[in-house]
């Protein structure tokens, strides 16, 4: 019998993401993704990673990037990309599920 693999790549992504709290975020499915903000090779990325958090917890970042520069919202466009509330798109690098966790990654359009 063959084996399933390990990491998914998901063609389905999520239609809004709105901000719960900090370093946190809610789909329209109301589930709840972490984000990490890094700077790769002078490209500002966003890590998400869907995971349940317990209500009226929130996560302390890590990030030097706090919520308050990130975007109050995304929203799916045509293209593998979101457009962020505060208008800038961000391309869809990468969405999989790995062990039954979702993790997606999204660069900053230079052109935005």
């Amino acid at each position: 019998m063959a084996e399933l693999p390990s990491t998914l790549h998901l063609t389905s992504h999520p239609i809004c993401l709105r901000i719960l709290g900090p370093s946190v975020y809610e789909d329209e499915k109301q589930r709840t993704w972490v984000h990490l903000v890094m700077e790769t090779g002078g490209v500002l990325q966003v890590l998400l990673h869907q995971e349940d958090i317990p209500s009226g917890y929130m996560p302390l970042t890590t990030s030097p990037l706090t919520s308050s520069t990130m975007p109050l919202m995304w929203t799916i466009q045509p293209g593998n990309q979101y457009l962020d509330s505060m208008g800038p798109f961000w391309r869809i690098v990468r969405h999989v599920k790995e062990k039954g966790l979702e993790k997606m990654i999204l660069d900053l359009k230079e052109d935005s």
